[in-house]
């Protein structure tokens, strides 16, 4: 992978993440602290493993050279989202943090060794990762929206998104 199909995997993911956006617009607001589905996270916790612990943790990672897990930290953050803006807003913020690292990473970051969950990886078989974990995870929040009783928007609907993460015309 070099810079310019990162260009084009990075735009993908972007339309993933607008439509991820509305899946959490999805999610009534009181459910975000809820086990919609028992054993597995609450919508926040999710939101937190997804919008950082993937998408930002993983960009900033091939970006340096490393990425480092912050599990045990996500449920603590994932108690203050108490509400659907508050996950929107740091889902958001997440984004914007992502999207700042990915503009730096070259080619050699790409094809360099990036340590990563005990081994070593290129950093492109991590931008694939992040991507294949966005869509896994936004799948499981899909669940979780009709589970509580949201009506989830159309997977692949991207041009309902916000413009900042709409198709360019």
């Amino acid at each position: 992978m070099n810079r310019k199909t990162l260009d084009g995997l990075w735009d993908q993911a972007r339309q993933k993440y607008g439509v991820y956006l509305r899946v959490l617009e999805a999610i009534p607001d009181d459910k975000y602290q809820s086990h919609p589905v028992p054993g597995m996270r609450t919508p926040a916790e999710l939101v937190v493993h997804v919008s950082r612990g993937i998408v930002r943790d993983i960009a900033q990672g091939v970006a340096k050279g490393e990425i480092k897990s912050n599990g045990p930290a996500e449920a603590a953050t994932a108690q203050g989202l108490k509400s659907r803006a508050e996950a929107v807003a740091f889902a958001r913020r997440c984004w914007k943090e992502a999207d700042s690292a990915v503009g730096g990473i070259a080619d050699a970051q790409l094809s360099g060794a990036v340590k990563a969950w005990g081994m070593s990886l290129p950093g492109s078989a991590c931008m694939h990762i992040l991507n294949d974990e966005l869509v896994h995870h936004r799948g499981q929040l899909y669940v979780y929206a009709r589970a509580c009783g949201g009506e989830p928007p159309f997977i692949w609907g991207f041009g309902d998104n916000a413009p900042d993460f709409a198709p360019h015309s």
